[in-house]
């Protein structure tokens, strides 16, 4: 187990500074924040008390990193803030995350304790109050939290006011929030946020005031907002007016969890009454109530917690893709108040796209060791999206190359449930074909991970046709990479490789399944790939396809795959730049050009006649226990070796990249993981003695 501090010292060589003024010493934004901020895209605080504080490991962990991918989800950055051995940083990475999950020491981190835990060096989680000021200074203008602080019982004699309810007073932020929990003195608290000059609105199309596990707390907010639109519109206003105060939207609890969030309820009022009657004053009536809750509620209320948060992201992330639209149809950008003109962005490197499908997947898996056809087996079925070309753009996207994807969609349900999915993708080349339905793809996986059965409604992906994919031809003939799916027709692939020759411009094909895998081979297309990617049984296709002997059975064993397929690589190399050949459970195989010890990656504008080597990785161990999802591995490990190849990694770095990938996604129930980042799949993320070094094999003429 690497020891925390290391951890943070080689965390924080991967971060830069953010240029502050006097402060830049002690204060980091994270790199995928600070890129973000200066293209003027949505990004969204997050506190860490409620990781250090708020809840037990490993909920607590478990729970930042899905509220960060639902923030990701919804087409916004996750901003999480903390305090890290005496530095603010703005967006933590994993092993950040997991440093302040696990952390024994951590100290609750408001405005009046920030000078004395960052003189000392120390370590500790923010409050609503530390975030706001945290993000204020980064230029965040939206911060989600689940409740903040109020006015305690008895507050007119104890004096005991959360310094949340100061700090929206004086520091222009908007906070998202499910109001306050009900031990506080919920009216009482909102004459102090007027007597601060904090604009409160619910979130709805009501005025009740939410109190947290509650939709309606009996008090009613001076005002509602309906709709993200409105939402940004007004937090737009507030800034703009240069007022200093913030901005508090209360967000109710979602419907489904109101039931459950009464029980809580009634649960605090016993809580409540309990304390009175022992005597428990000041500082330890909160945790007290908490630990009594949780008690009598047998843990619903960590549940509700949860979910609570959950909605409270979503919602919020919506209204920070609002406001970051807002900005760009005013041409302004507001920061503090102030109102600046918003400077074109130049890309500094051409696009890359991604042609091909877009599924909606249904995977049901057994529960018992072997699947019986003709009857109905025990299992779970859950609703995923998918596709090969839509999977590769998704992992791309979340990875930091924000692909244009081009494809195509019918206009039913399914499409509508697609692109709310995909927010955080270009899709401004889907197409939406009347008369069309989504492709629709269902899996049967047996207990053991494998597939046992696959069915698939495809027809759409055929109408991805040349005439329509000419209309992206100056992009084409422009990109860094495109990425072709063996979905689309053949025509279109033909199109493709005949701009991409014409242009020096790389692809990569990846070929879906054996059947589709000869598309490319039918003519001379194939000479104009520079990368694919296939199986055993589809390298065999690429091969059968221009007339070259293939084995009459796929070899089994390690030793016979690694004796066949760099042969069967061989003929393909004469003028593509590299095979990557997927071997599941056995690894993977990446057989190039011979360069420094490795196969070179990197593409090159002319063929370079080298010699060949073939360079074997074994996979990450993934238990059939553990293996949630098989659809989307493969596309997982392709995104993310594309991700650092365009980064100009090594191919030991880019191979481990795609390997994490993989392996999150056969964890997760989704095709790609949504908590699929550049940190979680950095190459050093396992220690280097869990890395198998690769086998090193000459690919014979």
């Amino acid at each position: 187990m690497w020891r925390f501090s290391a951890v943070l010292r080689r965390c924080k060589s991967t971060l830069t500074s953010s240029r502050l003024g006097k402060n830049d010493s002690l204060f980091t934004v994270h790199p995928a924040v600070k890129e973000a901020l200066a293209d003027h895209r949505p990004v969204v605080a997050l506190e860490s008390t409620i990781i250090t504080h708020g809840m037990p490991y490993p909920h607590n962990l478990s729970t930042a990193k899905e509220v960060e991918a639902i923030v990701r989800a919804e087409g916004a950055v996750p901003a999480t803030v903390g305090i890290l051995e005496g530095r603010i940083h703005v967006g933590l990475s994993l092993d950040e995350l997991d440093f302040l999950a696990h952390s024994k020491n951590a100290l609750k981190v408001s405005r009046r304790d920030m000078p004395y835990v960052i003189s000392q060096g120390l370590s500790g989680g923010t409050t609503v109050s530390g975030t706001m000021i945290a993000a204020q200074m980064a230029g965040i203008p939206i911060f989600v939290t689940g409740g903040i602080g109020g006015v305690h019982r008895d507050g007119e004699n104890s004096m005991d006011v959360s310094a949340d309810l100061t700090e929206l007073g004086r520091t222009p932020i908007a906070v998202v929030s499910a109001g306050v929990k009900s031990i506080l003195d919920i009216g009482r608290t909102l004459e102090f946020l007027e007597t601060q000059g904090v604009c409160v609105a619910t979130y709805g199309d009501s005025k009740c005031f939410p109190a947290f596990f509650s939709q309606q707390s009996g008090f009613t907010s001076p005002y509602h907002v309906s709709s993200p639109q409105e939402a940004a519109d007004l937090i737009s206003i507030t800034l703009s007016l240069g007022l200093q105060s913030g901005l508090l939207l209360a967000v109710p609890i979602p419907e489904e969890h109101a039931a459950t969030g009464q029980q809580i309820e009634d649960a605090i009022h016993i809580a409540v009454s309990e304390a009175s009657l022992k005597g428990i004053t000041g500082r330890d009536v909160t945790p007290f109530i908490l630990q009594c809750v949780s008690e009598l509620t047998k843990g619903k209320s960590l549940q509700a917690n949860i979910a609570l948060i959950h909605n409270n992201a979503k919602v919020g992330s919506q209204i920070a893709c609002a406001l970051s639209k807002h900005k760009e149809n005013s041409g302004s950008s507001l920061r503090g108040g102030t109102k600046t003109l918003k400077p074109k962005v130049q890309e500094m490197y051409s696009k890359t796209i991604v042609i091909g499908g877009i599924n909606v997947d249904l995977i049901a898996k057994g529960t018992t060791k072997k699947l019986v056809f003709g009857r109905t087996n025990p299992g779970s079925v859950c609703q995923s999206f998918g596709g090969v070309g839509r999977n590769i753009a998704d992992s791309l996207s979340r990875l930091g190359h924000k692909p244009l994807f081009i494809s195509a969609i019918g206009k039913d349900s399914h499409s509508d449930a697609v692109l709310s999915y995909c927010k955080h993708m270009d899709m401004s080349g889907v197409a939406r074909l009347q008369d069309q339905r989504t492709a629709t793809y269902c899996a049967v996986i047996a207990e053991s991970g494998e597939l046992s059965l696959g069915l698939g409604d495809m027809d759409i992906h055929q109408q991805i046709q040349e005439q329509y994919v000419s209309q992206f031809e100056d992009q084409l003939a422009s990109a860094s990479l495109v990425v072709l799916d063996g979905n689309i027709p053949v025509s279109t692939i033909d199109y493709v490789c005949g701009i991409a020759k014409n242009h020096s411009v790389p692809v990569w094909f990846e070929p879906t399944d054996a059947d589709k895998a000869c598309k490319p081979f039918l003519s001379v297309s194939w000479k104009s790939l520079s990368y694919t990617s296939p199986n055993l049984a589809e390298l065999c296709t690429m091969n059968q396809t221009i007339g070259l002997p293939t084995p009459s059975e796929l070899p089994k064993s390690l030793e016979d795959v690694l004796s066949c397929v760099p042969a069967l690589s061989r003929p393909l190399l004469e003028h593509l730049h590299c095979v990557v050949v997927t071997l599941g459970s056995q690894g993977v195989l990446v057989c190039g050009e011979h360069e420094a010890g490795t196969v070179n990656l990197q593409p090159r504008k002319q063929k370079q006649k080298g010699r060949l080597c073939a360079l074997h990785y074994p996979a990450l161990a993934v238990s059939s226990n553990e293996t949630v999802n098989v659809s989307g591995a493969g596309d997982s490990f392709a995104g993310a070796m594309m991700a650092g190849i365009m980064q100009r990694r090594d191919t030991d770095s880019c191979v481990r990249m795609g390997l994490l990938a993989a392996r999150m996604s056969l964890l997760s129930p989704h095709p790609i993981d949504p908590s699929l980042t550049a940190d979680a799949i950095h190459p050093e993320r396992l220690h280097s003695q869990m890395w198998s070094k690769p086998t090193c094999m000459w690919i014979e003429d």
